[in-house]
């Protein structure tokens, strides 16, 4: 058997080489066995590995395959839902610990991609485009709060379309926060250098071979179709992709389908009059749209959102007419590839890390902040396997619901929910 390719995407269709692994065959022992092979699992198969533990990894389908390369690329500060909510659940001195971790996981790519010469477009610059006077508003008062709370400096408040003007080309917007600590990068590229910095290691990653089951023991055995792998720990790293592997912690996660689309390259001049900051854009709606421009020239344009993990229909008019809504300009360019995935996120939107007992560790949830949160994942869970596990402790204090209906139920109720966030986003 072997692995099957990546889904077709514009990342996909600019990955740099990588080898096809082969498939577990045979029943192996390891100081760790690490499954999923997405961001979160070769980091931490490669910080292990740096450790000197013999590290086995087992990835279901490719390196990279689900939401690690597949998604908008967009290296994103602070906690997804919000430092706030992080704050009211610790209190403000654990806020700043976990703050200060977010941005080392930002550091940790800046370090990785320098280190390791991986060629991933790494370029910083991030814009919060305001479309309401609400959102503006909100943006003047986290960078106000960042600054005093976290010590902050990175933001500049754009307060009008004109003060707008030199970072994006378009008239949507009333003004936006543009961070010069955050970024994006072409997340596959990333994900697959990440994958040969942990062989060169010595991490032992095998691909096409899904885990389905984990034995309990005084040495955990993680089991697949064709072999297994007994460890003294296991970290579980698949995230909306593990399934029903352990359903503890899949309760905790609900995965979420999310699209990109990437033009036609557009050439250099015209790219930047788009985007003259090269900056990654998010607005600030709840279902946001996402976008930047790749290496060649093209706009990556992410948005829409699919709570029954099936795509909506019409995906590709559906980008379109979002894109269009911004850069009315683009009327003529063609999309040459449309892609979706799916994401884990949490009730309360803030990361899922922990253990269940003294020897399984895992991350998940990190709806939508994933690219730099996972490298930081990656850091404590080795950490916490070498027995210093205060940091991911402090993070598996954070309050996690389990979504609500069950198996059968908790979709629509989720769906019916995401209704009345779509009419919000139409409130002044």
């Amino acid at each position: 058997m072997t692995a099957p390719a990546h889904s077709e995407s514009y990342y996909a269709a600019t990955a740099r080489a990588a080898p096809l692994r082969p498939p577990l065959g045979e029943a192996l022992s390891a100081d760790v066995c690490v499954v999923g092979g997405g961001f979160t699992g070769v980091s931490v198969a490669l910080n292990l590995a740096e450790r000197g533990y013999q590290v086995v990894l087992l990835e279901a389908q490719r390196i990279g395959w689900g939401a690690s390369g597949r998604n908008g690329g967009q290296i994103c500060g602070g906690i997804a839902g919000g430092m706030s909510r992080v704050a009211s659940a610790l209190g403000k001195e654990e806020a700043r610990r976990i703050f200060a971790m977010a941005e080392e996981g930002k550091a940790i790519i800046r370090e990785r991609v320098a280190r390791h010469g991986i060629d991933c477009d790494l370029k910083w610059g991030y814009l919060d485009a305001a479309i309401k006077p609400r959102h503006l508003q909100g943006m003047a008062e986290m960078a106000v709060r960042w600054q005093r709370d976290y010590g902050y400096e990175d933001h500049v408040l754009l307060e009008s379309p004109d003060a707008l003007a030199p970072y994006i080309g378009t008239e949507a917007y009333l003004g936006g926060l543009f961070d010069r600590g955050a970024g994006h990068l072409h997340p596959l590229n990333y994900c697959l250098g990440l994958a040969e910095a942990a062989e060169a290691a010595g991490v032992r990653i095998f691909e096409a071979s899904a885990a389905t089951a984990i034995r309990e023991g005084a040495k955990p055995r993680v089991e697949t179709a064709a072999g297994s792998v007994a460890a003294d720990s296991v970290v579980l790293c698949g995230n909306a992709y593990l399934g029903d592997l352990v359903p503890t912690i899949r309760a905790k996660i609900m995965p979420m389908g999310n699209y990109i689309g990437a033009t036609e390259p557009l050439g250099e001049a015209r790219a930047r009059a788009l985007i003259p900051a090269d900056a990654a854009v998010s607005d600030w709606k709840f279902i946001l749209n996402y976008y930047r421009l790749s290496a060649d020239h093209r706009l990556l344009w992410g948005g829409l959102a699919s709570y029954s993990t099936l795509p909506p229909p019409n995906l590709k008019q559906g980008l379109r007419r979002q894109m269009l809504e911004v850069f009315p300009g683009l009327k003529e360019t063609a999309f040459d590839y449309v892609w979706g995935g799916l994401v884990g996120i949490t009730m309360e939107r803030t990361p899922h890390f922990g253990r269940l007992g003294d020897k399984l560790y895992f991350a998940q949830g990190y709806s939508g902040s994933g690219v730099a949160m996972s490298g930081l994942a990656g850091r404590i869970i080795a950490e916490a396997v070498a027995g210093q596990a205060e940091r991911l402790d402090l993070f598996a204090r954070l309050p996690h619901t389990t979504f609500p209906g069950g198996r059968l139920l908790r979709m629509p109720t989720l769906v019916l929910a995401m209704a009345w966030y779509r009419l919000r986003d139409t409130l002044p």
